[in-house]
């Protein structure tokens, strides 16, 4: 799973442009699937039968959009003006090196050098309109050449094993749950299931929306990551969840209140089978689930996360143990909608 999940890691797929990634997952699970569907937004919806049919319609949903920087000017020098795709601190964002465009075109943000910075500029953080990203051009008539407004940008897409079973890399929310989903695919199921790797969730879970009025699940797990604040500045109950203390169950976050049934269950399959785990202490953050769970006459909804620190930048760090106790964790909820 852990080369998978690099694999989908490395490729270019910030909110709104989806298609690197879609690519590789249908290329992937073709030969796997019974029916495959998708929808002018760009979702991916693949249903494959298992062992039998349950009780009720399950899906299981992970999103493959990423956030990151879309272009928005050209300066006559040849610098591009960028705002955000979906949601970005811009503390990240000096010095670090993205690729632009269908090109993949080489840039780094920068910003004014910080010895020409006034006393007051140098208390805060540059605004978006005062940072731009340089691509070496020389001219607009240059850099036009090579991107044009409205092309996204996403972050370096170096990936990094460290540490006491570490992954760096950009793009682990949510590629880590669509890795888990793309194994479950090319896996024996124990019941049939709908798996829909849905776009533009960063932006306010528009593909899933969509995504859901076309499978009309009846049950919906989904698959995601979720912040970790387990950091020096930050004590107690303010960590919200921890690396290294198993994947996260949510009771409710700002979006959704978890079917309280099904949060049980996954307590339940948790413990029953050693998988370590934990919730939030904090009602934070969002997923798919918020719009599933209003689908038609309602969908109960849960979700497993894997916990994320620095998520939203390139950097994001997560434990591997927790990426694959969420794909046995998944499993084990499959076992039990076939029973």
């Amino acid at each position: 799973m852990l080369d998978t999940m690099e694999t989908l890691c490395c490729l270019g797929g910030v909110t709104g442009g989806e298609d690197e990634v879609r690519d590789y997952i249908l290329e992937r699970a073709m030969p796997h699937a019974d029916e495959i569907r998708t929808d002018p937004m760009g979702d991916l919806m693949i249903f494959k039968k298992g062992a039998k049919a349950p009780a009720r319609r399950v899906m299981l949903c992970a999103h493959m959009d990423e956030v990151g920087l879309i272009v928005t000017n050209i300066t006559d020098g040849g610098y591009l003006r960028f705002d955000q795709a979906g949601g970005i601190d811009r503390r990240v964002l000096l010095g670090k090196q993205v690729f632009i465009g269908p090109e993949r075109v080489p840039g780094v943000i920068g910003a004014k050098a910080f010895h020409l910075t006034t006393p007051e500029q140098r208390k805060r953080v540059p605004a978006m309109g005062e940072m731009y990203i340089d691509i070496g051009a020389d001219s607009k008539e240059e850099a036009q050449r090579q991107v044009h407004i409205g092309d996204l940008a996403a972050f370096s897409d170096t990936v990094v094993r460290f540490g006491d079973g570490f992954i760096k890399a950009k793009a682990i929310d949510d590629r880590a749950g669509c890795a888990a989903m793309l194994e479950l695919i090319e896996s024996d199921l124990p019941c049939d299931c709908w798996f829909a790797f849905t776009v533009q969730e960063e932006v306010g879970s528009r593909g899933a929306t969509v995504a859901a009025r076309s499978i009309e699940p009846e049950v919906a797990l989904i698959l995601e990551t979720t912040t970790a604040a387990d950091i020096p500045a930050a004590e107690g109950d303010k960590q919200v969840c921890r690396l290294g203390h198993g994947v996260v169950i949510p009771f409710m976050d700002r979006g959704t209140i978890y079917d309280r049934e099904l949060y049980a269950l996954l307590g339940r399959l948790a413990d029953e089978n050693d998988i370590p785990w934990q919730t939030k202490t904090m009602i934070a953050g969002g997923t798919d689930g918020s719009v599933v769970q209003r689908t038609g006459g309602g969908v109960r909804v849960a979700a497993v996360s894997v916990p994320v620190r620095n998520i939203h930048s390139p950097a994001s760090l997560a434990k591997v143990s927790e990426c694959e106790d969420q794909l046995r964790l998944a499993r084990l909820f499959l076992q039990e909608m076939a029973k």
